[in-house]
């Protein structure tokens, strides 16, 4: 992890085993990752192993922009922590920490150039509406 690193966190209402499955499982991750109302997931892949990957192909309901958010796990302590590098090479690093309540946090990399604090917001709102959607359960 590089010295530019980012830290998102957000405590969770609920027990581990519940906020495991929904930060990693794909009929979960489509109702709560999304930056903002105007982005959907139009696709999400997710293969939970060390060396496994993962997809979700991100665009904006009015068509005007998607991305890819992939990379590869590097290591997994199921409700522990997960590891993984983008296919861009940055690296994050997510704890899960205690039993009803979990605090999750999330430390990444940020993209060269961009702006950190719309960075930090972008990943700090996908973990707000983890938390909302997850204390819903």
């Amino acid at each position: 992890m590089n010295e530019n690193a980012l830290t998102a966190t957000v405590t969770i209402n609920k027990p581990i085993e519940l906020v495991w499955k929904v930060w990693n499982e794909p009929e979960h991750i489509a109702i709560w990752n999304a930056p903002a109302d105007e982005w959907i997931n139009k696709k999400i892949e997710n293969k939970l192993v060390e060396g496994g990957g993962f997809l979700y192909e991100m665009v904006k309901k009015d068509g005007s922009e998607n991305f890819n958010f992939q990379g590869t796990y590097t290591e997994i302590i199921e409700h522990k922590r997960l590891a993984y590098t983008l296919d861009d090479h940055r690296k994050s690093l997510i704890t899960f920490t205690g039993n009803n309540p979990v605090t999750l946090t999330e430390v990444f990399e940020p993209v060269a150039g961009l702006d950190l604090a719309m960075q930090q917001k972008f990943c700090q709102t996908g973990l707000n509406q983890l938390k909302d959607y997850a204390e819903q359960l």
